[in-house]
This record gives structure tokens, C-alpha cells and sequence, in this order.
């Protein structure tokens, strides 16, 4: 039985690991700083072009009646700011809620757009291989640098909401004086451990279907066997739909997450 190495142009080809690595693909100056653009950066421009063009396009319906895609987002929007967000941070719900809406639209539409083989496309389309594209939320910067966000935002929210004193003698819960440096301590702590907690669950939970992908498919080229074959065909379909379930749900977790971070900072309560 031959080996995959005697077929690394159809590996190649068809791996689905191959988007995963971050790829430059141009580069250009800006004075004294050099920009080295990648594909999982091209995702993101290509992501925030989208999202500038569809939602502006489903909040300025004439309709008085939301329909199609402008009730698919208003519905989605409703549910986040009644359902996840207003139970949690009450009253500063509506100043928020922009940027809770942001996070989770932004992180699905990455999600979504890393399952489209958009390098794959254009080989088909132009017959030159490229490295556009790709699952941006695969890579563990990406994923980190919106979880450093998510953690500046929660703590710059704090400190507007209750003044910076204020913010950090509530920091920790009230307890027995002899506790608080322990207790002081280990909030700290934890909301240093936040941010790569987030990070690091995005991004191996996307990372981890594509490396299920990339091992049904590399079964056909070590069987070479057509009952293999058609299992593994049969499994990548049902893994893609999982993939599908997986990229909403980790749009909401990391949703949800951010927002419990951001209401435990916004009121003395939590």
C-alpha cells in the first residue's frame, strides 16, 4: 500500500489544514512600520467589508415590518439584548448592547467565513494556487488580540461606571479584613487568566474541526479504497454541519462570556 507521500499535489490540494496556517500574501510600508498582510488578515478586511455592507443594509429597511434577512438580524439582536444581556447588566443594558451586539457578529461572521474554501474557489476560477482565505479564528492572535479587547473593554467599563477607586476597592467580594489579600490576590489573578481562557477556547474549538477534516480526508489517500472512501465523504459532510453548529456557538459563548465579565465590573452586585 503506497503511502500520502506519493500523492502531495492531491494532498495538498484538498487539505483542509492548509488554510489554518497563517500565509503572508503581501506587504507594504506605512513610514517606518512594514505590514506583512496574511490570509487570515484578508479574512478579516474581507469580514468587515461584509459586515459594513449587510447590517447597514438590514437597519434602514423602509419596511415597518421587518422581513427576510432585516427580521433574521433584528431577531437575533432582540434575543441578545433581552435574553443574555439584560438579566445580567440591568440598567446599563442599552449602553452596551452595541458593542455586545459587535462581538458576536463579528466572531460568527469569522466563524462562517472560515468554512467557505475561498482558495479553493479561486484555483478553480483562475487555475493559479493562492492563499486567500481562510478560518481567522483558527489562529490563536486573532482569537487572543479580541480577547484582549473584550478584557480592556470590561475594565475601562468598570472604571467609567464606579470612578477608579471605587472600581478597585470593589474589585474583590466583601470579606473578613484578614482575607481580603488573599481574596484581592486571586481576583487579580483570575481576571489576568480571563482574556487567555477566551482566546484559547475560541480558537481550539474552531482548530479542532479542521483537524478532524484533514483526518477523514487523509484516510482516502492511505486506504485508497472506495468503501473508505465514501465513509469519509459521508463523515466530512456531517462534521461541516457540526463545524456550522459550532461556529454559532462559540460566536454566543464568547458573547456571553464578555458580557457576565463586563456586567461583574458595571455593577457592585456581582
Amino acid at each position: 500500500m503506497n503511502s500520502m507521500g506519493a500523492y502531495p499535489d492531491f494532498v495538498a490540494e484538498l487539505d483542509p489544514l492548509q488554510p489554518v496556517i497563517a500565509v503572508p500574501l503581501f506587504e507594504f510600508s506605512i513610514g517606518s512600520w512594514h505590514v506583512v498582510v496574511s490570509n487570515h488578515m484578508f479574512t478579516i478586511a474581507m469580514t468587515l467589508v461584509l459586515l459594513s455592507i449587510a447590517m447597514p443594509f438590514a437597519v434602514r429597511s423602509r419596511s415597518l415590518i421587518p422581513r427576510g434577512f432585516q427580521n433574521l438580524i433584528e431577531s437575533v439582536c432582540v434575543f441578545l439584548r433581552e435574553e443574555m444581556v439584560r438579566p445580567i447588566m440591568g440598567e446599563h443594558t442599552d449602553r452596551y448592547i452595541g458593542f455586545i451586539w459587535t462581538v458576536f457578529f463579528f466572531i460568527l461572521t469569522l466563524n462562517l467565513m472560515g468554512m467557505i474554501p475561498t482558495e479553493k474557489m479561486l484555483v478553480l476560477l483562475s487555475g493559479k494556487e493562492n492563499s486567500f482565505g481562510g478560518p481567522a479564528t483558527a489562529n490563536i492572535w486573532v482569537t487572543g488580540a479580541m480577547a484582549v479587547v473584550a478584557f480592556l473593554m470590561t475594565h475601562i467599563c468598570g472604571i467609567r461606571e464606579q470612578g477608579l477607586w471605587r472600581y478597585i476597592v470593589n474589585f474583590a467580594p466583601p470579606v473578613p479584613w484578614w482575607l481580603m489579600p488573599i481574596i484581592y490576590f486571586l481576583e487579580v489573578v483570575s481576571a489576568l487568566i480571563r482574556p487567555f481562557a477566551m482566546a484559547i477556547r475560541l480558537f481550539a474549538n474552531i482548530i479542532a474541526g479542521h483537524i478532524l477534516l484533514a483526518t477523514f480526508i487523509g484516510l482516502i489517500f492511505v486506504f485508497k479504497n472506495y468503501v473508505v472512501a465514501a465513509a469519509s465523504v459521508l463523515s466530512v459532510v456531517a462534521l461541516s454541519l457540526m463545524e456550522l453548529l459550532v461556529a454559532f456557538i462559540q460566536a454566543y459563548i464568547f458573547t456571553f462570556l464578555t458580557t457576565i465579565y463586563m456586567g461583574s465590573s458595571v455593577t457592585t452586585e456581582h
